[in-house]
């Protein structure tokens, strides 16, 4: 049986068995995969806020906060929400409760949500 050493945070010098390596092998494999879908997210998200900058003619800030607006009153996912106000702003369409909350939140931290209409969209 072979057996390595391995320094862990939470455990600083422990003997590991090649099972227990292919195991934690594993977890930090998970781990990654989680960390590289939260930065494609966080990206996506991003750019949402800049449509959403551009749309109701808002500081980031602001913007970010009629996503989370979006998000919370439609109970859809942030990161769905950027999905598809990213899909809207290439000419897609924006489902109908996210397209009317959406118009909600920028007339509350805009007072007009008159930008999602000239498109004919909206």
């Amino acid at each position: 049986m072979a057996a390595f050493f391995t320094l862990s945070r939470t455990r600083p010098l422990t003997l590991l068995s090649a099972t227990d390596l292919a195991v934690e092998n594993e977890r930090l494999e998970a781990e990654c995969g989680q960390l590289q879908r939260a930065v494609t997210s966080h990206a996506t998200i991003d750019q949402a806020i800049g449509v959403v900058v551009v749309l109701g003619r808002l500081p980031p800030e602001e913007a970010w906060r009629v996503l989370q607006d979006v998000s919370q009153r439609t109970n859809t996912k942030l990161a769905t929400v950027a999905q598809h106000i990213l899909a809207f702003a290439q000419g897609g369409d924006l489902p109908p409760a996210e397209r009317s909350e959406l118009r909600r939140a920028l007339s509350r931290y805009r007072g007009s949500a008159a930008v999602l209409r000239p498109s004919g969209r909206g």
